[in-house]
């Protein structure tokens, strides 16, 4: 039950989150609209488009909340950039994990930007949808949506006439997936954000460009990718666990499920230095591991991860960053479900943005929120190939024998960067 107290002292902090934004917006009308705007978005509408949110502010017509997407001035960007600081200060910790993921928004007709027939990971398959690619923060103080990208297919990019009619800016080039995340990451490492890792599925987790940036930036990583990914010893990293002994999987929860801990048979190797990027003159600082992720009930589903990491992290704590990656999709759920991420009606480029970055500022505020409550009633927060010869046990793990530390040339074209 919300008692008044914890009604006034809501209607407070969201107060405090608009002065804080406030300056972005050069008129007093247009920060009216945007408080309308975000508290529409929080509050029980069901639908949140223009029509509707406005008619919860009272607005005779949807004209101002649509002005506010379509033809205000004011940048996302800087919003952005306030969402990030917001974060941080809410719910940054040391440690703080960076997740990156894409979602799917289905769309009809062919004018919105960046749609067309793509596949769509949210409905699992082949849709006519946009595709936006997001960053999330998480710590064990909560978890929210830190950055945006819509990504363009080249059908858009290389059709300019149609990007000024969706108000796609010119100089708006192709860009891949992997692209946008490795610019998101690049301004989270910027940000006032405390990050110490970054995790993402295999579709990001393959590129060896995004994996050499987060090496080169010193962050730790626990990345996925595809059971062919090249790794030391074997050309699959499918081969290299498919020789590991039984008492190398190691039955491990890597946090809490909407059923429970989430529990599967882990194992863990070490794997040789690169010499280029592990090394701090002649002193190891960084090591590179291997992980498999086996379901219990039908070992035969395996997931494979890289990862980067202090000399002192241990499997479990690996283990628990892999885990953290499913924080984004319990982002994009609250986000669309709570706070109509994905309930826009605007067609244009900027307007996307903005009613995203707006979307994303009420979830943070809500993540806040949900944090501050469980600091007032004092809960407990949890967060959730080779021979077999060259397996050898070191110390609790295990590690991957190969003499001297490699260097990129010894690894080839593509190494376990």
């Amino acid at each position: 039950m919300i008692t008044e107290h914890a009604a006034e002292q809501w209607d407070l902090e969201l107060d405090d989150l608009f002065v804080t934004i406030g300056h972005r917006f050069g008129r007093v009308e247009l920060r009216r609209r945007m408080r309308d705007y975000v508290r529409g978005l929080l509050a029980p509408v069901a639908r949140k488009n223009s029509w509707q949110l406005a008619e919860q502010a009272g607005h005779a017509t949807p004209d101002g909340l649509q002005h506010l997407l379509a033809g205000a001035k004011w940048q996302p960007d800087d919003i952005r950039d306030d969402l990030q600081e917001y974060v941080a200060d809410k719910l940054g910790m040391d440690g703080g994990v960076l997740i990156l993921d894409d979602t799917g928004f289905i769309k009809k007709g062919t004018t919105s930007a960046g749609v067309q027939r793509q596949y769509s990971g949210t409905a699992g398959r082949t849709e006519n949808c946009q595709i936006g690619v997001f960053a999330a923060y998480a710590t064990a103080r909560g978890r929210a949506l830190v950055d945006r990208e819509l990504y363009l297919p080249k059908s858009w990019t290389e059709d300019r006439e149609r990007c000024r009619a969706a108000k796609v800016p010119d100089d708006r080039e192709f860009a891949t997936k992997g692209e946008l995340a490795r610019r998101m990451v690049l301004r989270a490492l910027a940000s006032p954000l405390p990050i110490a890792w970054v995790t993402a599925d295999s579709a990001y987790g393959q590129d060896s460009r995004f994996r050499r940036l987060l090496e080169q930036s010193g962050v730790g990583y626990v990345l996925a990718v595809p059971k062919s990914q090249f790794s030391v010893g074997c050309s699959r990293i499918e081969g290299l666990f498919a020789q590991a002994p039984d008492e190398a999987w190691e039955k491990i929860s890597c946090g809490e499920g909407a059923k429970g801990p989430r529990v599967y048979h882990w194992a863990a190797v070490r794997l040789p230095a690169v010499a280029e990027f592990d090394y701090q003159g002649e002193v190891p600082h960084r090591m590179r591991w291997a992980l498999a992720r086996r379901s219990i009930r039908r070992p035969d589903e395996i997931a494979y991860y890289l990862a980067y990491a202090p000399l002192e992290t241990t499997a479990q704590e690996l283990v628990r960053i892999a885990g953290t990656r499913w924080a984004i999709e319990e982002c994009f759920q609250a986000a669309k479900n709570e706070c109509g991420l994905d309930q826009y009606e605007v067609r244009r480029y900027v307007g996307w943005y903005r009613h995203i970055t707006l979307a994303m500022l009420a979830h943070a505020f809500l993540a806040a929120t949900a944090h501050q409550a469980r600091e007032r009633g004092a809960e407990p927060l949890r967060q959730p190939g080779p021979s077999r010869s060259q397996w050898r046990r070191f110390g609790d793990s295990w590690q991957l024998v190969v003499p001297g530390p490699r260097t990129c040339a010894d690894a080839g074209a593509d190494t376990t960067r």
